[in-house]
């Protein structure tokens, strides 16, 4: 009975130093030991029941938890009081908002107090969210990513190494601060955070396509996510020649230490019959660990890995030469054929060795792929161990448990048919769970999918002229009906008359007797019909202003320069908006009207749409706290990312609205011929908006979209950059924006 006990409870700190760090390598290397993982699993199951009644037993006792499967990290109680200090406890607790805010308006205080108190506290839970945020990102760099695994450091930067291809992903950054994170604990040159402009999963981006197909040779085991994604067939095709290669039965080691032992040994055989070795790698570090082992036993080989993908055609090019070691991550060669002699066929052809199996069947299929190409001899083995990540989270525990029955010693192997099936439902449900979380990423993006083609097609029709003019008027008929809703049912004549004043930039069309009488559809249309008539007429008046300057350009420097540059304001912000002098001249002012028009609309879709999208990320983080009241996440997102978009275009409506009513040449500054676009420091360009879009509709193989834009300006237009509504306010108080003076 004490016995039980003792196992009992080293079980419970086994599993507990588990939770901690998944992938210390003294716990993998123990969890190999017969019976001890077949013991912590019985541990884990009990105090996973209930739903985690009693984890908390376990976790208390540690700084932060990691869950491999999900990568993520938890900071636990006993973590946020270590990093927050005996001097302030609440360092790194967030307020709960709706108690203090309920406890402030009840409290006998002036309504000025109460304000600021609730800004305070908006701002303290802004800066602890923010400050949470970035220790988890630290955790997560620390704990779970491993440089040569999941990326490189290559000339002072962090490099993102692809998981399936082990190719260099080039200007591809984490988001959300954890490539921040990464770059400080590789003590590299911390760069700025990025900004998404556009967002798109490849699953929408390939749907835009009217016809899709494909070829490959790893379909076969993706065919039911092709169809449930893409209600796309799989249809296997018979190869051109039968295979003749020998796919040898998995040999399973208990530690990698035996594993890699084993590979060298093979290679050395392999070599010594004269047949060139091709050997497959799940990551830079394992590949450059075992051109380490060969070269102190001197044998000559090559490694192509993330690093020296350059020279992938001709380390390639000589792995079908006799007695050639190829050293490479599970990408080498794919596209090409390596190429074997009679004499190599004769003894055997390519020797394939896998030094471990990769999450997905499709990147096993691909390393076979290399031989036996076109009835050519060849073989495939795979080594694996208990050790790997694929076994030590999805390995079945039969496997642990048959090799703890058969008590291996140090270096035996078990070969059987019955453990390479259980390896492939271990890999089978990695691919389940990869498709679940990617179809659960393809509903969200659904429903920003539909909002993606309302702005896209905003954007084309601002790009192309095509409808803009309706697209004008319907906001100003927008802003027209949302006055009327807001102040014709509560009769507030004064607030109307400033409003109007503010955002169509003309007086109300009535007077306060005749409003009294007016219904809310009677009142906008009257506002739409004056605000309209008071547009074209600033129009008109705008075109009269610079049509002189225009023309005198024109006639004396037409030869010299194409484009002159017009300042706009509209009192707040300003824009060079650069016009075609012939086309401007030729339409008597209409394309100033024109470009005008495009530009601003231009610039505030993409601005609103970029920090649309932010919030959206955020929106899709916080809502997955609502699985614990039993609700779904994708409900909540879909109502409130529409709310968020509703919002998006009335804000986009008013701006446009508001800019092109009360634009108006700038006074101090003079109009520019121009060629070439001027210098500009930390300002972007209309032209540089609109391309990211252009490239994505050109792509989507809509005919209309490719058409080269006629009527698009030949030189950039540089606006002043717009303050986001969550980046710090200008005035210095520490607030942001929206809170201050957005």
């Amino acid at each position: 009975n004490k016995d039980k006990k003792e196992i009992e409870e080293g079980s419970k700190k086994l599993f507990r130093a588990y939770r901690g760090l998944p992938k210390s390598k003294a716990i993998i290397k123990f969890l190999s030991e017969p019976g001890i993982k077949a013991l912590m699993q019985k541990t884990e199951n009990f105090y996973i029941s209930e739903q985690g009644k009693h984890m908390h037993k376990i976790d208390d006792e540690l700084y932060f938890v990691i869950d491999e499967k999900q990568n993520s990290v938890d900071l636990t109680l006993k973590g946020t009081e270590l990093i927050s200090g005996a001097d302030n406890p609440d360092f790194f607790i967030l307020p709960d908002i709706s108690s203090a805010i309920a406890s402030i308006e009840n409290a006998a205080k002036p309504d000025e107090e109460k304000l600021k108190e609730k800004d305070a506290l908006m701002q303290d839970y802004s800066v602890k969210a923010e400050r949470i945020h970035t220790i988890n990102q630290l955790l997560k760099a620390y704990c779970l990513f491993e440089k040569d695994v999941d990326y490189v450091v290559m000339d002072g930067k962090v490099k993102i190494v692809d998981e399936q291809t082990g190719r260099i992903m080039e200007g591809r950054r984490y988001s959300d601060g954890l490539h921040q994170a990464i770059e400080a604990k590789e003590t590299v040159k911390i760069e700025a955070a990025t900004q998404t402009y556009a967002s798109v999963t490849l699953q929408n981006y390939f749907r835009m396509y009217h016809k899709l197909a494909g070829m490959t040779g790893t379909a076969e085991t993706e065919a039911t996510e092709l169809y449930d994604i893409y209600k796309l067939d799989v249809m296997v095709i018979p190869t051109n020649r039968p295979v003749v290669r020998a796919d040898h039965e998995d040999k399973v080691f208990k530690t990698k230490r035996e594993k890699y032992n084993a590979v060298i040994d093979e290679i050395v055989e392999l070599q010594n019959q004269g047949r060139p070795v091709l050997v497959g790698t799940t990551s830079v570090e394992v590949s450059e660990l075992l051109g380490k082992a060969l070269t102190m036993r001197k044998i000559k080989h090559n490694v192509l890995n993330a690093k020296l993908h350059q020279r992938e055609a001709d380390i390639v090019a000589e792995a079908g030469k006799a007695g050639t070691v190829t050293i490479a991550t599970n990408m080498a060669g794919r596209g090409t054929d390596i190429k074997l002699s009679d004499e190599i066929k004769a003894k055997g052809g390519l020797a394939i060795i896998g030094s471990e199996k990769h999450d997905s069947r499709r990147v096993d299929r691909q390393l076979r792929g290399r031989s036996g190409r076109q009835g050519d001899p060849g073989s495939s083995q795979f080594y694996i161990s208990l050790e790997d990540d694929l076994m030590r989270l999805f390995g079945s525990d039969r496997v642990a448990s048959i090799m703890d029955r058969l008590g291996l010693e140090e270096g035996e192997v078990i070969q059987h048919s019955l453990i390479t099936r259980s390896i492939e439902r271990a890999q089978k449900k990695v691919e389940e769970n990869n498709f679940g979380i990617r179809k659960r990423l393809l509903e969200y993006d659904d429903v920003m999918n539909n909002q993606r083609e309302v702005i896209y097609k905003k954007r084309r029709h601002a790009l192309f002229g095509e409808r803009l003019k309706l697209d004008i008027t319907n906001m100003f008929n927008d802003i027209s009906n949302l006055l009327a809703d807001s102040f014709v049912a509560h009769k507030d004549f004064e607030g109307l008359k400033l409003e109007t004043l503010r955002l169509l930039a003309c007086d109300v069309p009535f007077t306060e007797d005749e409003f009294a009488s007016l219904s809310v559809k009677e009142a906008a249309q009257k506002l739409f019909e004056k605000a309209m008539i008071a547009y074209k007429e600033k129009c008109a008046k705008l075109a009269e202003m610079v049509m002189p300057v225009v023309k005198n350009v024109y006639e004396t420097q037409g030869d010299k320069f194409t484009n002159i540059a017009i300042p706009f304001t509209d009192g707040r912000k300003g824009i060079q908006l650069p016009v075609n002098l012939k086309k401007a001249v030729e339409t008597n002012g209409q394309e100033v009207i024109n470009t005008l028009e495009k530009t601003i609309n231009l610039i505030v879709i993409d601005d609103n749409w970029k920090e649309h999208l932010r919030e959206l990320d955020e929106l899709k983080q916080s809502v997955q706290g609502a699985v614990y009241e039993q609700k779904d996440p994708l409900l909540i997102y879909k109502f409130e990312s529409f709310e968020l978009f509703k919002n998006m275009i009335q804000v986009i409506n008013e701006s446009v609205v508001s800019f092109l009513s009360r634009a108006t040449v700038a006074v101090n500054q003079e109009p520019q011929a121009v060629n070439a676009p001027a210098p500009r420091k930390q300002q972007r360009t209309v032209e540089q908006k609109a391309q990211a879009p252009e490239y994505v509709s050109s792509s989507s193989g809509n005919a209309q979209a490719q058409a080269p834009s006629q009527a698009a300006p030949q030189q950039p237009a540089v606006a002043e950059e717009r303050v986001g509504r969550n980046d710090p306010c200008p005035c210095g108080s520490g607030k942001k924006y929206k809170s201050c003076h957005g």
